[in-house]
């Protein structure tokens, strides 16, 4: 019995080879998502019944405030702690944990005084109390045990999996919980204070270290000195992610805002969060083998091709089914979003094959790219921005921000990476290319199929969604026997990296 419950341990905690280690940690990373993702599209599904638009529009200015303070104040204390090659970084701990304490302390103050101004230049005053107390996020988050970072540096994603979900958990109880009992947006906010709340104690009870406030000068300017470029790519990415968020609340309405948040999430969640899993762990993988360029190479043409497999399909089946999914699953008064929400669908596309080359540009210490790539989308964002938005609506916001990513972003990505990589763009490319064939051979075939049939919206999502998958798989197989395409190959590694 010991036997099997040492070789049960065995296999679920990460250990071996860097590549058994990186397989396992995936395993646990998806794990992870699969959890937290699904706990929050249940909250999102039951809250959009309970809720109103205009209240998630109200809920969603105050996060665009939340999530703006936190990422203008970024320091990427836990990115410079992971890419330090020393495996012990309890030095920097208490270093870490004041600065994060302040860090709140600070953006807490900013949040409540800011409050009633933020509220004005949106239209919504009903905002105020919500911004202010959605303040106490930030402090919650500083308090939490700055050892977590050692889940992600030593790849011990397990324990990342409690702590992770355990937030979830108690974020989806309560958020249902407090909506059944008063259908107002404060469930949503008491939703957001639970699960840092939960987080924070928890990562007290997974590792033994307890910080002190202890802080050391030389190590606080070594870290942010690393992080200086994670600041100013944090900065960057608010105002090319959510700045469309924020155009669209004051440009139009915090109604317009609630549909185009929920087209956004809902469209962008399954393929960039499945992205997530695989940078989650690359990051700290490609650290490890940073000195070895043709290491680094395979290491990234593979997670390419495995996001590729993935993403494709999931994309080309969010604009397939969201006339049938929105209806259906959220109801009649989300009908605004079906439109946005497919076009997202390929901007969650883009998202989800570029991710990795973003960790890949931090583990080869060159952060800085992320920074001067992001001013170039800004740039770009911002020119097109107000017209598509005052032409089309919220359909327009979204074709602007997916056309800015599919040019010139997508090229200048893969072109940056090609070299960092000393390979072609082509080689990058070429990863692309049959899920694109696969994925594209499933949409037309159930496009047609639909088309020509007179289903209710409850039969064609239960009909699409199976149908999509054994579509794509035939194809897949198609073209792994006749161009070996090598996605079987990469299956197998991936086996063998568990056992």
């Amino acid at each position: 019995m010991s036997g099997r419950l040492d070789r049960l341990r065995e296999w679920l905690v990460p250990s071996g080879s860097v590549l058994q280690r990186a397989v396992k940690s995936g395993i646990w990373v998806g794990i992870t998502k699969v959890a937290m993702r699904s706990s929050q599209l249940i909250m999102l599904v039951v809250l959009a019944r309970l809720l109103s638009p205009t209240q998630f529009g109200l809920m969603g200015i105050s996060l665009l405030l939340l999530s703006g303070t936190r990422k203008f104040s970024r320091f990427g204390l836990d990115a410079a702690l992971i890419q330090k090659k020393e495996s012990n970084v309890d030095s920097y701990l208490n270093t870490t944990w004041c600065l994060e304490i302040t860090r709140g302390l600070l953006l807490f103050s900013v949040l409540y005084l800011g409050a009633p101004f933020a509220a004005t230049q949106f239209g919504e005053p009903a905002a105020q109390p919500l911004i202010r107390t959605l303040g106490l996020v930030p402090l919650l988050h500083g308090l939490r045990n700055p050892a977590v970072v050692y889940f992600e540096k030593d790849l011990a994603f397990h324990k990342s999996f409690i702590y992770q979900a355990s937030g979830g958990l108690a974020q989806l109880v309560v958020g249902i919980g407090y909506a059944l009992y008063s259908p107002t947006v404060w469930a949503l906010v008491a939703a957001s204070l639970a699960k840092p709340a939960v987080r924070t104690g928890m990562s007290y009870l997974l590792d033994d270290f307890r910080p002190w406030p202890a802080p050391d000068l030389g190590a606080a300017r070594e870290l942010i000195q690393f992080g200086k470029w994670m600041t100013g790519g944090s900065i960057l990415g608010f105002l090319y992610s959510e700045g469309d968020d924020a155009f669209v609340g004051w440009f139009l309405s915090a109604t317009a805002l609630g549909f185009y948040q929920y087209a956004y999430r809902m469209a962008d969640m399954p393929a960039t969060q499945m992205s997530g899993v695989l940078s989650q762990v690359t990051f700290p993988t490609y650290s490890a083998l940073q000195q070895d360029i043709t290491e680094v190479r395979d290491a990234v043409l593979q997670t390419t091709r495995l996001t590729a497999f993935f993403a494709f399909p999931m994309a080309f089946g969010i604009a397939l089914v969201a006339p049938s999914f929105v209806p259906v699953v959220l109801g009649e008064q989300w009908t605004q979003m079906i439109v946005p929400m497919q076009i997202l669908a390929f901007y969650g596309l883009f998202h989800a094959i570029t991710r990795n080359f973003g960790e890949l540009w931090k583990s080869q210490n060159r952060p800085d790219l992320q920074v001067k790539l992001g001013l170039v989308r800004i740039a770009c964002l911002a020119v097109c921005i107000w017209p598509a938005t005052a032409a089309w609506g919220i359909e327009g916001t979204a074709l602007a921000v997916t056309g800015v990513y599919l040019f010139p972003m997508l090229p200048l990505d893969v072109y940056i990476t090609a070299n960092m990589l000393e390979t072609t763009s082509a080689r990058l490319y070429h990863e692309f290319g049959y899920p694109l064939v696969a994925a594209a051979a499933m949409f037309g075939s159930l496009w047609y199929v639909r088309s020509v049939t007179e289903w209710s919206s409850l039969v064609e999502l239960v009909v699409l969604v199976p149908a999509g998958a054994a579509v794509y798989a035939v194809v897949s197989l198609l073209l792994e026997a006749q161009f070996e395409w090598g996605i079987t190959q990469l299956f197998g590694m991936v086996v063998r990296g568990i056992k």
